[in-house]
């Protein structure tokens, strides 16, 4: 599986180690016409505004709605889950709006309110080690988002079909168990295509 990680800002290194610990392989995404090779792609936190900002400029808003059309996987991470949402509290204008959820920038407040923990996400047996920083929340999902784990009683990790978001960096950690789950979407998709 070829896996993408859209390099405009953000841990791309962190990611691309990570997919390749999983056994996949992974590349950075500067242009849109590296969509065309890939099985799947990773929005990496950062700046969700500026991230925008960027993917507008560079011609990336329609190509990864065409590249979720047809039904590639993408996987948004801390600022990336904020770019998938279909909702932002207290924000107008939304990103790619691809993922019926709501969410809230900043939720767990600033910098120094960062943490790490053990989540229990459902379809990994063992419990992830989480990094979250300045790390936003998932306040609502549609019917058709599967709740992946949940923090102090909010949404942190959800999934709706090839759509894949965490509220936390799993990239920052040595465990690679989520872009392995990430990989196993991106096969399940390419053998459907296939099928």
């Amino acid at each position: 599986m070829n896996i993408g990680v859209l390099a405009l800002q953000g841990a791309v290194a962190e990611h691309i180690r990570s997919i390749k610990l999983a056994g996949g392989e992974a590349v950075a995404v500067k242009r849109t016409e590296q969509l065309e090779e890939l099985d799947g792609i990773i929005i990496p936190g950062g700046e969700s505004t500026t991230i925008g900002k960027l993917m507008h400029k560079y011609g990336f808003m329609d190509a990864l709605r065409d590249f979720s059309a047809q039904g590639k996987p993408i996987f948004g991470t801390c600022a990336g889950l904020i770019v998938l949402a279909e909702r932002i509290e207290g924000q107008e204008q939304a990103h790619l709006q691809l993922m019926d959820m709501t969410v809230a920038r900043n939720a767990f407040g600033r910098q120094r309110e960062s943490f790490e923990t053990d989540l229990e996400v459902a379809g990994i047996e063992e419990r992830v080690r989480a990094v979250f920083i300045r790390a936003p929340l998932i306040k609502a999902v549609g019917d058709s988002v599967q709740v992946l784990s949940v923090y102090n009683g909010e949404i942190v990790t959800a999934r709706q079909g090839h759509l894949l978001a965490c509220s936390y960096h799993p990239e920052l950690t040595d465990d690679y168990r989520l872009h392995a789950y990430f990989l196993d979407m991106a096969k399940e998709a390419a053998a459907a295509k296939i099928g």
